[in-house]
């Protein structure tokens, strides 16, 4: 129903930065939350930012704030994580998610559980 695109991904040195985006394929009036979540080999999915459609409000996992950025780009209806000061740790294939609940809730935000639509994955991988 409603198709995520990440992009961005690739290869960077420590300390390097990467930007992600994520383009639904639906009208954004459906939308109400964005999120980005990231999965290393063999550890658990994890949070790692969420914004709300009008851009008031965001949420950062405490091991990326102050290094990643998210944004909406009302102009091309998508969602960027913006990703600077990469560390090793950062490594993981990170996924763009759509909530389409129609209420924002800060908690609710950084559970995988809240969103409904997943896209595919995008690999960022950190060199030492």
């Amino acid at each position: 129903q409603v198709q995520l695109v990440e992009s961005g991904g690739g290869l960077v040195q420590a300390g390097g930065s990467l930007r992600l985006s994520c383009a639904p394929s639906a009208r954004t009036d459906s939308l109400y939350g964005m999120g980005w979540f990231r999965q290393a080999p063999e550890k658990e999915r994890e949070f790692v930012a969420a914004i709300s459609w009008s851009g008031n409000r965001d949420v950062y996992a405490d091991p990326v704030k102050g290094r990643f950025t998210i944004a909406i780009d009302a102009a091309k209806s998508a969602v960027h994580l913006q990703m600077d000061s990469l560390k090793p740790e950062d490594t993981a294939v990170y996924y763009c998610a759509a909530d389409t609940s129609g209420l924002w809730i800060t908690a609710r935000a950084t559970q995988s559980g809240t969103y409904e639509y997943w896209g595919q994955g995008t690999q960022v991988t950190v060199s030492s």
